[in-house]
C-alpha cells in the first residue's frame, strides 16, 4: 500500500513538473527579453528547482569512457563479465594497446547495497582506473527482479562476493565502501578458513559498520531503539503492479532516501538555496556540479526485505561479527582465520553514518595478520561521502590505498 501511494504521488506531481518545465523554458529563452532581468532569471531558476525535485530519476550511467595511464589518454570499455539475478560484475577494461606492458593490481570494488546505485562510486572508480584493473559490483534494483529468481539476503551477499573474487582470479584485492565492509569481511573469513587460493591479497574497508557499538550514530541508534517487528511493519512493503518484481517484499529506495535527507535536512535546503543563487547569477559551473550530485543522489533502488532485515539484526542489533558469534549458512565467520590478506581501514573524521572507530575495529578481529600488514588511516575534515568521493579522496586517500595495494601485491 505504501509503495502504491508513493507511485501515485509521483504520477500526480507530473503536471507540476510539466508546468515548471514550460515556465523555465519561457523565462529562460534568449528570445524572451525578460530572460536577462533579475525577475526572469529568478522565475526560471525556481522553475528548474521545482522540476528537478518532482522528477523521476532512473539509474545513472557510469560514463567513464577514458582515463589517463602513464600520462596518455586511453579508452575505457564497460563490460559485464558475470551476471547474477541480483548483481552483475562489471569490468572497466582499459585499452592499453601501444603502452609498455603493465601488471596493475586487480581490484574488486564492492559497492554498497543501501539505496543508491553502484554509480554513486563513479568518482571512486575514476580515481582507481589510473593504476588498477577495476571490477565493481553493480547491484540490481530489487523491484526489477521477478519473484521466480528467488530471495537475496546477507548470506547471498557473502556468496556473491566469494563468487566474484573467484571469477577475477588469484591476486585480487577487495575494497568495500561502507555497508559491504561486513559481508566482505565475512567472505574473506570463510575463504581463509577454507584456504581458498582465490582469497583476496588485501582488504580495504572504507567507512564500514564493523562494530556499531563504537561511536554510535543516528542510524545505529535507530536500529537499537526499535524492535525487529517495527522494522518489518514500518520499513518493508511490497512492490506494486507494473514492475517485474511485483509482490516482492522490499525496503524501498525512496524510504532510504528520505532517511538520508532528514538526517541532514538543513544541508539539503541550503544546497538548493545556493543553487537558486547560482542560477540567478549565471554561475554555470556551480549549478552543473549541483545537478550532477543530485542526479546521482536522488536515483535510488530497492533492497530485498530479507537482506535489509538480516543486516539490521546481524550488524546493527546483535553485532555478531565483532562478538564472534556470526554463522552464515552453518559456516562460522571467524576473522581470526585471515592471515594471508593485508588489511587497511579508512575512516572520516566527520562521518555521521559510520562513527569513528567502527571500521578500525576490524584490526582487533584479525590478530593473525602480521602487524606490518595492518594499516589504518583517518581523513580529517571529511564526512561519509568524502571518504570515497571528491578532492580529498583523489588527492589524499586514494594514493594511500594505491600504495597499500601495491605494497601487498
Amino acid at each position: 500500500m505504501l509503495y502504491s501511494l508513493y507511485i501515485a504521488n509521483r504520477q500526480l506531481s507530473q503536471p507540476v513538473r510539466w508546468a515548471a518545465d514550460m515556465i523555465e523554458e519561457f523565462y529562460g529563452s534568449p528570445s524572451n527579453p525578460m530572460s536577462a532581468t533579475w525577475f526572469g532569471k529568478s522565475v526560471a531558476a525556481g522553475a528548474e528547482i521545482v522540476s528537478r525535485l518532482t522528477r523521476n530519476y532512473g539509474k545513472p550511467a557510469f560514463g567513464l569512457s577514458t582515463t589517463m595511464v602513464d600520462g596518455r589518454e586511453v579508452a575505457v570499455n564497460e563490460e559485464i563479465v558475470l551476471r547474477k539475478p541480483f548483481c552483475q560484475l562489471v569490468r572497466f577494461h582499459r585499452d592499453l594497446r601501444g603502452l609498455p606492458p603493465r601488471n596493475d593490481p586487480k581490484v574488486l570494488l564492492v559497492a554498497p547495497m543501501s539505496g543508491h546505485f553502484a554509480t554513486l562510486l563513479r568518482g571512486t572508480v575514476e580515481a582507481l582506473l589510473h593504476d588498477h584493473e577495476v571490477y565493481i559490483t553493480d547491484w540490481t534494483d530489487a523491484r526489477e527482479v521477478p519473484l521466480t529468481d528467488g530471495n537475496f539476503d546477507l548470506d547471498d551477499y557473502i556468496d556473491y562476493v566469494i563468487a566474484f573474487l573467484r571469477y577475477i582470479g588469484p591476486g585480487a584485492h577487495a575494497i568495500a565502501v561502507c555497508q559491504p565492509s561486513v559481508p566482505v569481511m565475512g567472505a574473506a573469513s570463510l575463504m581463509a578458513a577454507a584456504d581458498d587460493p582465490m582469497q583476496p591479497r588485501s582488504i580495504t574497508l572504507m567507512g564500514g559498520p564493523i562494530d556499531t557499538r563504537i561511536s554510535p550514530t543516528v542510524p545505529n541508534d535507530l536500529a537499537m531503539r526499535n524492535s525487529m517487528m517495527w522494522f518489518r511493519q514500518s520499513m518493508v512493503t511490497s512492490v506494486p503492479w507494473g514492475f517485474p518484481g511485483f509482490l516482492r517484499r522490499v525496503y524501498p529506495g525512496f524510504m532510504q532516501l528520505t532517511s538520508f535527507i532528514t538526517m541532514n535536512l538543513d544541508r539539503h535546503i541550503n544546497a538548493h538555496m545556493r543553487q537558486f543563487e547560482h542560477l540567478v547569477k549565471g554561475d554555470g559551473d556551480s549549478a552543473e556540479a549541483h545537478r550532477r550530485f543530485y542526479d546521482e543522489y536522488l536515483a535510488v533502488m530497492d533492497l530485498t526485505a530479507e537482506f535489509y532485515l538480516q543486516t539490521v539484526q546481524v550488524v546493527f542489533k546483535e553485532h555478531r561479527l565483532p562478538r564472534g558469534v556470526w554463522v552464515s549458512r552453518g559456516r562460522p565467520v571467524e576473522p581470526a582465520a585471515i592471515s594471508r590478506s593485508a588489511l587497511m581501514t579508512v575512516e572520516g573524521e566527520l562521518d555521521d553514518i559510520s562513527g569513528l572507530g567502527q571500521t578500525r575495529a576490524a584490526h582487533g578481529l584479525t590478530p593473525n595478520i602480521p602487524a606490518s600488514r595492518h594499516v589504518h588511516y583517518e581523513q580529517k575534515a571529511v564526512g561519509h561521502y568524502g571518504i570515497f568521493n571528491g578532492r580529498r579522496w583523489r588527492e589524499q586517500i586514494m594514493p594511500r590505498v594505491r600504495d597499500f595495494i601495491r605494497a601487498n601485491a
